[in-house]
């Protein structure tokens, strides 16, 4: 009753002011910005259609059933979603950084100078790398590095050989025109195949497979950009309201299950049993949270915190490979150092679901964090600190599995 009393008082000042107006044409143009304006201003919560209602301790500034234009155009204005769109679209841009930087810096971290080879290899290819430009007729090392790969036995990791050992192994392997050379130069070590052995090294290093690591990205992506987009969109339709709010879990579980891919993927690539039987456990897991995500029934607010839970059951499931990995490795540091990264994901996860749960801090004092504080603006920071930290921890995933192989296992 409220809203319609408010409507029908802002008719009466619409109409005495268009009265006023000089010409017929100026009242009609003018009179029907002037109804817009009213139409398009923000309400409260007791103004709001059923399927719109909530958070009861949030009290006004939305956006009842706006039309898509102005729907799409209030991402640049304040009302009580407006932080709620830009975290996670911010955090949706913040990964896409990162995929992009991943695919393109990652697989050139793992090389000579991070590697932890002996300080004379390391001088003689710093020496080399000095010279290379000196060096006549110096060999297609991407040709001839393809050579050496349908050549050469399977070599796991640089550092468990001596520079002397990699000799040995290419040795045989090496077209004849470097077997010997005539030219000479102050650069030159002792001899031309020594040199061609220490440069052509490093390039058999091979770095694991990424695609866990980009589905785990991927995953992020898509929860950011469905939870900013059904938050932006919500507010146009019952039916608008009732996809985006699917979306919207999708995007969560695909997050989470996605996570676990990584560590996964990881922790158990040199033992295939385990490694597909929980990569296939939470593949399932993800795809059944998904599918009851989709129930109507579970949309409503009063299920709010059995499919928090949900989510959060989905999320505690990674308990069990966390810890087969550190019994596995726990005399790798690597394994301690992921594990800790899991953990304070974990945690940013579980206060979040947490928050979003009890609707902290708004229902202390309803009103008072509309705009700007209230729980599932909180909630959207915590998922993207703990997506963030999930990077860090795949970034050195990569790096041990670049270096290590499938040594110690």
């Amino acid at each position: 009753m409220d809203g319609e009393n408010h409507t029908s008082e802002d008719s009466e000042l619409i109409s005495e002011t268009i009265e006023k107006l000089p010409s017929s044409v100026s009242r009609e143009g003018k009179g029907k910005r002037l109804w817009n304006k009213v139409k398009y201003q923000l309400v409260e919560f007791n103004s709001l259609p059923a399927y719109l209602r909530d958070n009861e301790f949030i009290l006004g500034h939305y956006r009842p059933e706006w039309p898509l234009k102005q729907v799409l155009l209030s991402v640049f204005s304040i009302h009580n979603e407006t932080l709620n769109v830009w975290t996670h679209l911010i955090g949706f841009f913040l990964f896409l950084s990162l995929t992009i930087y991943t695919a393109m810096k990652v697989p050139k971290v793992v090389d000579i100078h991070s590697l932890q080879l002996p300080e004379v290899l390391k001088a003689d290819l710093h020496k080399l790398q000095e010279c290379l430009p000196s060096l006549p007729n110096m060999p297609d090392l991407h040709k001839l590095s393809g050579e050496l790969k349908s050549t050469l036995p399977s070599i796991d990791l640089l550092p468990s050989f001596s520079r002397w050992h990699v000799m040995d192994l290419l040795y045989n392997c090496l077209p004849e025109r470097f077997s010997h050379s005539n030219q000479t130069d102050v650069c030159v070590l002792r001899s031309m195949k020594e040199d061609v052995a220490n440069l052509i090294a490093p390039l058999m290093l091979r770095p694991i497979t990424r695609w866990p690591f980009f589905a785990f990205l991927g995953g992020a992506m898509f929860c950011l950009l469905a939870s900013s987009t059904c938050h932006l969109l919500s507010c146009h339709s019952e039916r608008l309201t009732y996809i985006m709010l699917r979306l919207d879990y999708a995007g969560i579980a695909a997050l989470i299950s996605t996570s676990f891919y990584p560590p996964v993927y990881y922790s158990f690539m040199c033992n295939p049993f385990f490694c597909n039987l929980y990569l296939g456990f939470i593949t399932l897991l993800g795809v059944a949270t998904i599918l009851v995500s989709l129930l109507p029934v579970f949309q409503n607010p009063e299920f709010r915190t059995i499919r928090a839970s949900l989510f959060l059951g989905m999320g505690l499931s990674g308990v069990a490979p966390i810890l087969h990995k550190l019994i596995l490795f726990w005399h790798q540091p690597e394994a301690l150092h992921t594990t800790g990264y899991e953990v304070l994901m974990g945690v940013f996860y579980g206060i979040g679901a947490l928050i979003y749960a009890t609707r902290i801090p708004e229902r202390w004092m309803p009103g008072k964090f509309d705009i700007a504080g209230h729980s599932h603006q909180l909630f959207h920071v915590l998922v993207v600190a703990g997506a963030y930290t999930h990077y860090q921890a795949g970034l050195v995933y990569l790096k041990w599995r670049d270096l290590e192989g499938c040594r110690g296992n």
